[in-house]
C-alpha cells in the first residue's frame, strides 16, 4: 500500500479542526492541538503502513479497510480502565463503516521491539550486560490483561478456545511446499498434531476475553517513558475472537524465542547453544513475572497453563502461515523454533 504524500498530515489537520474528510467518518477520542512538522514513514516490517507527523502523532493506514475494526474499541476500553502503557488514542477514520486509519500519540525515542530486544541480545553475546528484559514483558502483559478483563469489556465469555489448531497445521504444511524444510515439517507433523490436540474439545476453566490478539515483542515499544504496547488490530492470519489470556502469553513467549533465532542468524550460528538456553530461560522468567503480575491485580484465575504449550506450538504454525502470506523471509524463525522442539 502507498500513502500519498501529505495525506497523513492532512488527516491530523482534520482532527485538529474536528472536521471529517469528505466521504469519511471521523471519530475523535483525544483532541489534538495543531501539529506542525514533516511526515516520515516507519520503515520496520508491518502489516499496515504507519507515518509519523510532526514527531507527535502516528497515523496508521490500514492496508485493507477493516469493516469490523476492533482496535478503536479496545483502545477506548483500555483508556477507560486506566491503562496508560500504550500510545494515547486520538482518532479513527472510517469509510463506509470500515476503519481506514488510526491516529495515536507518538512516543519519543521509541524503538520497535524486534530492534531493541535483538540488539540487547547481540550486545550480551558481545560481552555486554545481560539481556534480561523478559520479566518486564511479562509484567507489562499482566497489566494489559488485567485492564482488558476489567468490566465492562465488550464481551467476556467462558468456554473452550476455538478448535482451529488442526486447520492451522494443515495450512502451515501447505505453505512450506516441497523443499527440504517442508519435508522435515511433514515428517514431524504427527507429533505436532498430537501435541496440539488438547486445543480440540478441552473446556478451559479460565474465562475467554478479548485479547491484544497479536502480541509479540514487535508490539512492545521501548521509549523514553518505559514500555508501551501498540497495534491492537489482531492477528492478520485469523479472525479475532475472545480467547483465554494464555493465547497472548503463548505468542509473546514464542516471540522471545524468535528473537533468539534472529540473533542466531545474524551471528551465523556461532552461538546457537547459548541462544537456545537464553530463549528457554527468558520464556520461563517471562511466565513467572506474568503469573505474579496477574495475582497482584487479583486476576490469577485468568491463566490456564494447560493450554500454554499447545498454543505455543500452534502459534509457530500461524507464523509459517504469516510468512507465506506476507513475509516469506521470516520462515526461518518459526522453523528454527520448531526444530529446537522436534529436531
Amino acid at each position: 500500500m502507498k500513502v500519498a504524500p501529505g495525506a497523513s498530515a492532512g488527516l491530523v489537520d482534520a482532527i485538529v479542526a474536528g472536521v471529517a474528510p469528505p466521504g469519511h467518518d471521523l471519530r475523535i477520542y483525544l483532541p489534538l492541538d495543531p501539529v506542525p512538522g514533516d511526515e516520515r514513514p516507519i520503515t520496520v516490517d508491518q502489516t499496515n503502513v504507519s507515518v509519523v507527523v510532526g514527531e507527535r502523532v502516528v497515523v496508521k493506514w490500514m492496508r485493507t479497510p477493516q469493516p469490523a475494526a476492533r482496535a478503536p474499541r479496545l483502545l477506548a476500553h483500555l483508556a477507560a480502565a486506566g491503562f496508560t502503557r500504550m500510545p494515547p488514542p486520538h482518532a479513527a477514520l472510517f469509510a463506509d463503516g470500515a476503519l481506514v486509519a488510526l491516529v495515536t500519540g507518538f512516543l519519543p525515542q521509541a524503538e520497535d521491539g524486534w530492534d531493541w530486544c535483538t540488539n540487547a541480545l547481540l550486545s550480551w553475546l558481545d560481552g555486554g550486560p545481560p539481556a534480561d528484559f523478559a520479566p518486564d514483558l511479562g509484567a507489562l502483559t499482566a497489566d494489559l490483561h488485567a485492564a482488558l478483563a476489567t468490566p465492562a469489556i465488550p464481551s467476556v465469555l467462558t468456554g473452550a478456545p476455538p478448535a482451529a489448531a488442526p486447520s492451522s497445521l494443515a495450512e502451515a504444511l501447505a505453505c512450506v511446499g516441497d523443499d527440504a524444510e517442508g519435508g522435515w515439517l511433514r515428517s514431524v507433523a504427527p507429533r505436532i498434531r498430537t501435541d496440539i490436540s488438547a486445543l480440540s474439545g478441552y473446556v478451559s476453566p479460565a474465562p475467554s476475553i478479548e485479547l491484544h490478539g497479536d502480541l509479540h515483542v514487535g508490539q512492545v515499544l521501548r521509549w523514553r517513558g518505559g514500555y508501551a504496547v501498540t497495534d491492537f488490530d489482531g492477528n492478520p492470519t485469523v479472525e479475532p475472537r475472545p480467547e483465554p489470556v494464555v493465547r497472548d502469553l503463548a505468542q509473546l513467549r514464542t516471540s522471545v524465542l524468535h528473537v533468539a533465532e534472529i540473533a542466531n542468524r545474524r551471528t551465523e550460528g556461532r552461538h546457537r547453544a547459548a541462544l537456545l538456553d537464553w530463549g528457554r530461560e527468558a520464556a520461563d522468567s517471562l511466565l513467572i513475572a506474568y503469573r505474579a503480575g496477574l495475582a497482584g491485580h487479583g486476576f490469577a484465575h485468568l491463566l490456564d497453563e494447560t493450554l500454554l504449550r499447545p498454543f505455543e506450538i500452534e502459534q509457530e504454525c500461524r507464523e509459517l502461515i504469516y510468512a507465506a502470506r506476507f513475509l516469506p523471509r521470516w520462515r526461518y524463525a518459526p522453523m528454527g523454533v520448531l526444530r529446537s522442539w522436534y529436531g
